[in-house]
């Protein structure tokens, strides 16, 4: 045993409860070298994306908004990620020439502003989120499935004994459509795919077709609509209805960007799940695009898999579309 490590197990044997010994410092900065080392964080680049750590931070940020809040400023965000104000300044301006977002001045203060990520940002946070869910799986994936969950659970431990308490967001609650939910949806999908993806009207023309027939021709013994809810808000959407007597179809999955990281779209998709086996089905089918990388972990995570692929040339984008289905 070197002396250093006989140092700092003395220290740390005599160390009070409320004293941190130098072995305890010593670990935890030996354990920041080493994960980033891990990540490739110490170079100009995160990961394998043209972004680096403190920039994919802030897309990060501007990607999901505070639920009551909305759209953030730059000192909002700065406040958040610890980052010094000049720097975030650059961040913004690079971000700012790069066509990724918006700013748009406060009507209480003009020298402050809204910043919210336009179509070609959020296509930019995409695929970041895409590389980065791919490179940290395959980091994962030669470990047992035992250490997976102990590297996970050890994780989580550090997250919960370090971070600040937080304010928890209102719950939403899952509902039937009332007057008015339909129109939304309509609106919230063409508002929604034209500012993240650059689709054209013609998906919001789908989506009104889509709803159009399911009032029409719904059956309640074998069809429904849920509607997330907080606080008397809509926020989310998804149609469970019957593709043939034995296939259900999920449609119209959406989450309002103020609702996303609470679990919502799991939730709305293991109602239908729920709903389907219920009335009957054998079998669940949904329609997707492969640019909706969230929406794909939702529903993998719910046991679809992915049947066939097809490129195709809609809504004025270039896409993928992808079939999902999974028995019941």
């Amino acid at each position: 045993m070197s002396s250093s490590d006989m140092s700092s197990r003395r220290s740390s044997a005599t160390a009070s409860p409320g004293q941190v010994s130098d072995g305890q410092v010593l670990a935890v900065r030996a354990f920041n070298r080493f994960y980033t080392r891990k990540l490739g964080v110490l170079g100009q680049q995160l990961l394998k994306s043209p972004f680096s750590l403190s920039e994919a931070r802030v897309l990060y940020e501007l990607a999901h908004p505070d639920p009551l809040r909305g759209e953030l400023s730059a000192k909002e965000i700065g406040n958040a990620l610890g980052l010094d104000p000049g720097y975030l300044s650059r961040i913004v301006q690079n971000f700012d020439e790069a066509g990724l977002i918006v700013r748009k001045p406060l009507a209480t203060d003009r020298r402050q502003y809204r910043l919210s990520l336009t179509a070609k940002g959020r296509q930019a946070f995409a695929k970041l989120e895409r590389t980065t869910h791919e490179d940290v799986a395959a980091m994962l994936r030669p470990l047992p499935a035992e250490d997976r969950r102990r590297l996970t659970g050890a994780m989580q431990t550090i997250e919960r004994l370090l971070g600040a308490p937080r304010t928890a967001p209102p719950a939403a609650s899952l509902r039937d459509p009332r007057p008015g939910d339909m129109g939304w949806v309509v609106q919230s999908h063409g508002a929604l795919y034209a500012s993240e993806y650059g689709f054209d009207s013609g998906f919001e023309a789908l989506v009104a077709e889509i709803v159009a027939k399911f009032m029409t021709s719904f059956d309640p013994s074998r069809e429904r609509c849920w509607i997330a809810d907080i606080e008397g808000r809509p926020v989310g959407s998804v149609f469970l209805v019957k593709a043939s007597d034995d296939v259900a179809k999920l449609r119209l999955l959406l989450l309002d960007p103020a609702a996303r990281g609470q679990g919502l779209g799991q939730r709305l998709v293991a109602e239908c799940i729920a709903f389907a086996r219920a009335c009957g089905y054998r079998r669940m089918t949904l329609w997707t695009q492969s640019i909706l990388t969230a929406a794909q972990r939702i529903y993998q995570d719910a046991g679809f898999q992915l049947v066939a692929a097809e490129p195709h040339r809609s809504f004025g984008q270039d896409l993928i579309g992808e079939t999902w289905e999974r028995e019941i």
